[in-house]
């Protein structure tokens, strides 16, 4: 494979992990008084709302321009965890079952770019030092 093909891959790889988090989020910011409530329902105070909506797309965004992204990507699997545990534990509903394994496996891509780390399309890449 070619340097440009795996680059553009792994470009690829992240704004697609990172798709879901961003609409997730402006859906969360767009319904804001719905989700409070959905959120009450689990006993979870919607304090909580407006950071995860910030984290949601921040997290995102730095994912996909390839800036600490092993740090995002470790929050970011984290919130999927916890998100199938809290939210989706309910495997009686087979929808739930889905959004648990949805954000699990989530939680597996995030895990590979957290081992892998970005590719040459990132802000962080590694710098080529030369010794005089």
């Amino acid at each position: 494979m070619t340097i440009l093909f795996v680059n553009l891959m792994d470009f690829l790889a992240r704004i697609l992990i990172s798709a879901i988090f961003i609409f997730s989020g402006i859906n969360k910011f767009l319904n804001y008084d719905a989700t409070i409530q959905w959120m009450e329902g689990y006993s979870l105070h919607g304090i909580f709302l407006m950071p995860t909506i910030v984290l949601e797309i921040i997290l995102s965004i730095l994912l996909i321009v390839g800036y600490k992204s092993k740090f995002a990507a470790i929050l970011l699997f984290l919130f999927c965890l916890m998100t199938a545990f809290i939210f989706h534990f309910d495997f009686s509903n087979q929808n739930e079952i889905i959004a648990f394994l949805k954000n699990i496996s989530l939680g597996g891509g995030l895990l590979f770019l957290i081992i892998n780390g970005t590719k040459g399309w990132a802000l962080e890449r590694k710098k080529k030092y030369v010794r005089m």
